[in-house]
């Protein structure tokens, strides 16, 4: 059991320096040096970890017994004018969830078709992969700033109504405006009112994806 726990905390960190590299990368192709130029495409976990986000947001959540252990890494920096394209920031914002979302798929799908041949500690490691980064992905999706979901959803609701989207825009910076108080506020209602129910969809999807019941 420590020995899960220590690895999904690995894992964990992995994953979201793998989320925001994503970012950084999407917004270099996009025609944005910003996150390059600030040394943000590395791997090296210490250019991306963030005090609060990596360490003491997921102990506090270690130590109180939380339904889910999450965490943020520091965002990468890139400017929006820089983008090429409509959907250039809606893009971006996907990249991270996106790469995410590639990872749940590659170690589920790997679990649901070779889990005989893999043998129960390589199905265990999987699944906590598979996990952790479904929960990272789905997390940040929500459609609330200053999360990544806010700016793909202005991104869909842009080609849909630009009226709504710039609604939704005006929402969206002032919330961010707010600052940690916003993530602080956003952190607070997940745990204390959506956790449950986030809970039920993380896992029905995961069996789903692994053709298992975890």
């Amino acid at each position: 059991m420590q020995i899960d726990l220590v690895f999904g905390i690995v894992v964990l960190i992995v994953s979201i320096v793998l989320h925001e590299v994503a970012h950084g990368y999407m917004a270099n192709w996009l025609g944005d040096p910003t996150a390059r130029l600030a040394g943000r495409l590395t791997l090296n976990p210490l250019s991306h970890i963030d005090p609060v986000g990596s360490v003491l947001l997921p102990g506090l959540l270690l130590l109180t017994h939380a339904p889910i252990l999450i965490g943020y890494a520091k965002p990468v920096p890139y400017n929006p004018y820089n983008l090429r394209g409509r959907y250039g920031e809606g893009l971006v914002a996907f990249a991270g969830p996106g790469t995410n979302i590639l990872l749940a798929l590659i170690f589920g799908l790997l679990i649901r078709f070779s889990g005989a041949q893999l043998g129960p500690d390589l199905v265990a490691a999987f699944s906590i992969i598979a996990y952790v980064n479904l929960l990272l992905a789905l997390f940040n999706l929500i459609p609330v700033p200053p999360l990544d979901g806010s700016k793909v959803l202005s991104a869909v609701l842009s080609a849909l109504s630009p009226a709504v989207s710039r609604a939704y825009d005006t929402f969206r910076i002032n919330f961010e405006r707010l600052g940690i108080l916003s993530g602080t506020l956003l952190i607070l209602v997940f745990f204390y009112f959506l956790a449950p129910y986030f809970s039920v969809l993380l896992f029905s999807l995961l069996s789903l994806l692994t053709g298992t019941a975890l």
